[in-house]
């Protein structure tokens, strides 16, 4: 094997080691063992182990992204995602329940940790895994009178788009129409900043920093 290419799979089992210890704690999936996820080798478990884990840290992320970060080819993620989807174990024993589940956001299918999220926070860490959704809510957390103009601006994006994305949230019920834009159920909005900022950009870290100024949000 050349040399390039050993650096890159050296660089792909050390990815799918990290992530794969955080999927055998995530205790909602009877995975398996540490010492599995620590071995050298990514054998299936291992790399469903990884799966679980990048979805419990960044959850709401879709197919693309998922196989991107942990450098896996598109087959061996659709595999794996299968049996997590199906089997509920990572380490391929049958379950009633899903270790994983996943909703059709568009044209994205996004996944998350079975059992941690109620049907409103799903589509809410779809909408803010979008960059101007995102941004709009982030805006408008700050800002709570912040007209479509103001948004357009602060985001950098034309009131046409702000228009646009503001009908799909108003719609998806984490925006209502009054004299404004009015964040639906912020204080559940924030919590989801803060706890998966990290998965998030710089702007998200730095709102999470501010954030204890914003829980008793009241616009």
């Amino acid at each position: 094997m050349p040399n390039g290419d050993r650096g890159v799979d050296e660089d792909k089992r050390s990815t799918l080691r990290r992530f794969a210890a955080l999927g055998a704690a995530t205790p909602l999936a009877g995975l398996g063992s540490g010492e599995a996820a620590a071995r050298s080798s990514a054998d299936g478990s291992d790399v469903r182990d990884a799966i679980l884990g990048y979805v419990s840290t960044t959850p709401g992320a879709h197919f693309s992204k998922l196989r991107d970060d942990l450098q896996l080819g598109t087959g061996e993620t659709q595999h794996h995602l299968r049996r997590l989807l199906d089997d509920g174990d990572a380490a391929g024993r049958r379950s009633e329940d899903p270790a994983i589940v996943s909703r059709r956001d568009g044209d994205y299918r996004r996944f998350f940790v079975a059992d941690r999220f109620s049907t409103f926070e799903q589509v809410a860490l779809g909408y803010l895994r979008r960059e101007t959704p995102r941004g709009m809510l982030l805006t408008l957390l700050r800002h709570p009178d912040a007209t479509g103009s103001a948004v357009a601006d602060a985001i950098g994006v034309s009131r046409a788009t702000v228009s646009t994305y503001a009908s799909e949230l108003v719609d998806a019920g984490l925006l209502a129409r009054d004299d404004g834009y009015v964040v639906a159920r912020p204080e559940t909005i924030i919590t989801l900043l803060v706890r998966y900022a990290d998965s998030f950009d710089a702007e998200v870290r730095a709102f999470a920093a501010e954030a204890d100024d914003l829980v008793r949000y009241d616009p």
